[in-house]
């Protein structure tokens, strides 16, 4: 039998049975290493490891994985990389180009990825027609968190539909003596505000226009213009101490009541859960008004590197194991994300995760869910780090609205 037909047959394999050939390591280099993140990944770890595969875990921490890239790129110029790697976005499209990555075709046809994996999300997990990665998961970005109570006695008492009503309910918090909106001030946070904004004011169209064909009439649009105007609302709205605040500690001031709103992807959903609230009871969590029907995604997912042969069944193994609807239900209601399958059922999650997922299959339908542009899913990152420079230093008060639409049109173009 053939490698490509051995690589097949294993990956249909997902009991917890040790075939003889598993007793091996598979090094696994990821940037998952903060509690509720670690407890996820354990569950797969468990899985392969119930199957005789001794997981190597090699976690890099470092947010959204760039010492982790560094250390992928020194292992890779060594010649010894490792077996699985957590990528995202165009991450995974650079290092499919080096043609560094295994095939996974065969594991795609057992599993009927194609079938079941988002054409957004595909994008990312193939590349000349192969598959490449198995995605793990799918977050959510345009989302809004609140504090139920904080709402209350500031007199917000409907969940807002539209922005005109997101920002008279946020100035309503702030008159009523809380910080309307906790944000963080970092370059990505700022960016992953700024993605929600374009999103509901130009919808899908203008965002997939302007920020992933990168088209110069859209960019150089009234739309544009708008949304900078809206970037400058909201920062009227957030206190004058967000500047370098991470992301969870944001989440917190919701948490603890000395916020009322939070824009920020649906992993913020486990702060609150970590904290023992309730969603309906003690938070609210929606999309950013002006989105629905509509979500500008990330996805992690887990590419296998070409390594010796020996490793194949093993890595084969582990894709199978991702895939698998039992994982991808257990494994994303602990993230706090959705499954990457489109028929995993959403009986096991919670308020917020049904909602989300619902929101997911509204959007495939409809063909509005966009790649990020905040998490490298829109446009690679050469062009990411360009926007973000104009995103933070517009969100910071350093460039107005009009000047900041000139740099973002300069600095795309250049």
């Amino acid at each position: 039998m053939n490698l490509r037909k051995t690589i097949a047959a294993i990956a249909l394999l997902t009991s917890a049975s040790a075939p003889s050939w598993a007793q091996q390591n598979l090094e696994v280099l990821h940037f998952w290493t903060s509690g509720g993140e670690a407890a996820a990944l354990s569950l797969l770890k468990q899985r392969l490891e119930g199957q005789g595969i001794a997981w190597k875990d090699m976690p890099v921490a470092g947010g959204g994985g760039e010492a982790a890239m560094t250390t992928l790129r020194t292992r890779l110029s060594s010649g010894n990389p490792p077996a699985s790697v957590s990528l995202m976005g165009f991450d995974l499209v650079d290092w499919a180009k080096q043609g560094a990555l295994a095939d996974l075709n065969a594991q795609a046809a057992a599993g009927g990825w194609d079938k079941t994996v988002p054409a957004a999300v595909q994008r990312f997990s193939k590349f000349n027609g192969k598959w490449v990665a198995a995605p793990i998961n799918i977050h959510a970005i345009n989302w809004v968190w609140a504090n139920k109570q904080v709402l209350e006695k500031s007199g917000v008492t409907t969940e807002p539909k539209t922005w005109d009503e997101f920002i008279a309910a946020a100035e309503k918090v702030q008159k009523a003596g809380y910080i309307a909106i906790a944000h963080g001030g970092q370059p990505w946070q700022d960016a992953t505000v700024f993605d929600s904004v374009v999103l509901a004011t130009g919808g899908a169209d203008y965002y997939r226009k302007a920020f992933i064909e990168l088209d110069a009439k859209a960019l150089n649009s009234p739309t544009t213009d708008k949304v900078f105007q809206r970037m400058s609302q909201l920062r009227k709205l957030v206190d004058k101490d967000f500047s370098g605040r991470d992301w969870n500690v944001a989440s917190g001031m919701v948490i603890t009541g000395k916020a009322g709103f939070q824009i920020m992807g649906d992993w913020a959903k486990g702060e609150f859960i970590n904290a023992k609230k309730e969603p309906g009871k003690d938070f609210l969590c929606f999309p950013v008004p002006g989105t629905q029907g509509s979500m500008s995604f990330l996805s992690n997912q887990f590419a296998m590197f070409k390594v010796k042969s020996e490793q194949a069944p093993a890595q084969a193994a582990m894709a199978a194991a991702i895939m698998d609807p039992a994982l991808q239900s257990s494994f994303n209601v602990l993230k706090g994300s959705m499954p990457a399958r489109s028929d995993v059922p959403d009986t096991a999650f919670d308020a917020c995760g049904k909602r989300d997922m619902k929101e997911l299959a509204d959007a495939t339908r409809a063909n509005t869910l966009v790649g990020s542009i905040a998490h490298g899913h829109a446009v690679p990152a050469s062009v990411k780090n360009a926007i973000y420079d104009v995103v933070t230093r517009h969100f910071n008060g350093q460039i107005d609205d009009k000047a900041a639409k000139a740099g973002l049109i300069d600095a795309i173009r250049n």
